[in-house]
């Protein structure tokens, strides 16, 4: 931890457990009143000093390793002088459970409460149940302590982790929702472009010939202004194709409706679900725009259907192109399920609402054919005005 993002709280716990040694080593050199005992505390003192220092002892369990051991031979040199250096094993309970891995802390832990007693029971001082308590007991609460906090200290970083992720999430589900507005969006005003304006300008450009038709002969000045109007209308009318088509999905930008839907076949490669096959059926012509948009999107959804429910092997899309309307069939090989239930799978159940709305919303008829353990057909039909489509 960098010491410089310590807060002042933190900063005065770091100092603690440096008091806590000094304040230990103290009473052991000056009861003792040996020169053996002052110099094995300052001993002690000066390991525990400069390991504690030391960045890599904090970085390395090797090096963390390395001075605990020394710090532990000098308090078992302190030890053997005086008998008061056996309260400096509560600090080092501690530093073994902080530095060491549990496999070893523990077993180090233990050794050190024996070290104690064995002192005091050595130096001859007279046996009690506090003899043999104490370090036990002092052990336990640093092993208490010390685990604990780490259970803690991993519980708050699962949290910490948890968090973050779920603030991932709903960035990137607020970001597909706006994708996604943005598509129904730009399809919306495609549509009402489509079915208003250029629908519009179509009308006006047949009225225009009509009228061209109907002027009595040794008209030229009106013949020359419904020709003039005619053609701006026409040029109208291109432009406002020209932003529906700007305003479709990207998959239609690029090619047809047949491109597309053959794209989205070949999209499904192995082990991403069934093998899917197309077909186009009858002479192609050209669409709507809002037409394009609604089979292909109708496509997508009844095959992303067929990949997380059906269970299918094979599955197909075929196009039918007929003189009054167009129609897209999509049949797969799967459990199928009964389609008078309300849900049609347990985890979904708005997206079949979903392709009948868009279906109806053209015009057009959706139907789905389906019984458990028989697959599932859903056709899809959009009428074709006589003449051609605008």
């Amino acid at each position: 931890m960098d010491p410089r993002s310590l807060t002042p709280v933190l900063r005065v716990l770091r100092v603690c457990p440096h008091l806590l040694v000094a304040a230990l080593l103290a009473p052991a050199a000056l009861r003792a009143a040996s020169p053996a005992a002052v110099a094995a505390a300052a001993a002690t003192g000066a390991v525990y000093a400069v390991g504690s220092a030391l960045r890599t002892v904090r970085e390395s369990r090797r090096a963390a390793a390395l001075w605990l051991g020394a710090l532990t031979a000098s308090w078992l040199v302190l030890l053997g002088v005086t008998p008061d250096g056996l309260w400096l094993a509560f600090p080092l309970y501690f530093l073994h459970l902080h530095l060491l891995p549990v496999r070893w802390s523990l077993p180090a832990v233990a050794a050190t409460a024996g070290a104690a007693i064995l002192s005091y029971v050595r130096h001859g001082a007279p046996l009690s149940p506090g003899a043999f308590i104490g370090p036990l007991l002092g052990a336990a609460v640093a092993v208490a302590t010390v685990l604990g906090y780490q259970a803690l200290y991993r519980e708050s970083e699962r949290h910490r982790r948890l968090v973050e992720e779920l603030t991932s999430t709903r960035a990137e589900l607020a970001a597909a929702e706006r994708h996604a507005g943005t598509l129904a969006e730009r399809e919306r005003l495609a549509r009402e472009i489509h079915d208003t304006l250029a629908q519009g300008l179509s009308s006006i450009q047949l009225l225009l010939r009509a009228a061209e038709r109907a002027l009595p002969e040794g008209s030229p000045v009106a013949a020359g202004h419904i020709e003039r109007a005619r053609r701006t209308a026409q040029d109208n009318l291109a432009e406002a194709r020209r932003f529906v088509r700007a305003l479709a999905p990207a998959d239609l930008e690029h090619g047809s409706l047949a491109a597309a839907l053959e794209r989205l076949c070949e999209a499904r490669g192995p082990g991403t679900g069934p093998r899917v096959r197309f077909a186009v059926s009858g002479t192609p012509v050209a669409l709507p725009t809002p037409y394009e948009v609604a089979l292909l999107r109708i496509a997508q959804s009844a095959l992303a259907n067929t990949v997380r429910h059906a269970g299918a092997e094979r599955a197909g899309i075929t196009l039918t192109f007929m003189d009054a309307s167009v129609t897209l069939d999509v049949v797969d090989d799967g459990r199928g399920f009964d389609p008078r239930s309300r849900k049609p799978s347990p985890s979904g159940g708005f997206g079949l609402p979903a392709m009948r709305s868009r279906a109806e919303s053209l015009g057009g008829t959706f139907t789905v054919e389906s019984a458990p353990g028989q697959g599932t057909a859903v056709a899809v039909a959009l009428p074709l005005r006589s003449g051609g489509v605008g």
